[in-house]
């Protein structure tokens, strides 16, 4: 999928999930929204989700799509917990170049992760997705996917 094809896909997603959350508060409820949503627009994407800090350096699985992910990731492992831990979009290309990956499923090729913050720039999440095509994910992803987290940043303050 090319890159303008992906901007027009976004703007639906936005413009379908504002529709959907308009009013909404309940974070798992906004989460998982989000979550199917997002996974049944984007064909190179097999699994999608929502990694919540539940303590400390610490991931616990939330709301997702797709098969059975980590149930919990430290902040210093893997791509989410390097995402948490810098508090950074990680768009990889080539997740077997990266001795610090975690295998969750053994197609993954490539993969994004972006931070949730909330208003005082504290981690609360990290959105994952994951594909097993190499360089599935592009900045224009990385555009589309923190607009659609800024519509449900609110349930995190």
């Amino acid at each position: 999928m090319n890159a303008a094809d992906k901007k027009a896909l976004y703007r639906e997603l936005h413009q379908r999930l504002s529709a959907l959350t308009d009013g909404e508060s309940d974070e798992i409820a906004l989460m998982a929204t989000l979550v199917c949503e997002v996974h049944h627009a984007l064909p190179y994407s097999h699994w999608t989700g929502f990694y919540r800090v539940t303590e400390p350096g610490m991931l616990k699985v939330g709301p997702y799509q797709g098969g059975h992910g980590c149930l919990q990731i430290s902040f210093d492992r893997g791509v989410c917990g390097r995402a948490a831990r810098e508090r950074a979009v990680q768009l990889v290309d080539d997740v077997e170049a990266l001795p610090y990956h975690i295998a969750c499923s053994s197609s993954t090729r490539s993969e994004i992760v972006l931070p949730v913050l909330d208003k005082r720039g504290q981690v609360r999440a990290v959105l994952d997705l994951d594909s097993d095509d190499y360089g599935a994910f592009c900045a224009e992803d990385e555009r589309g996917l923190t607009a659609l987290i800024a519509l449900i940043s609110h349930c995190f303050d």
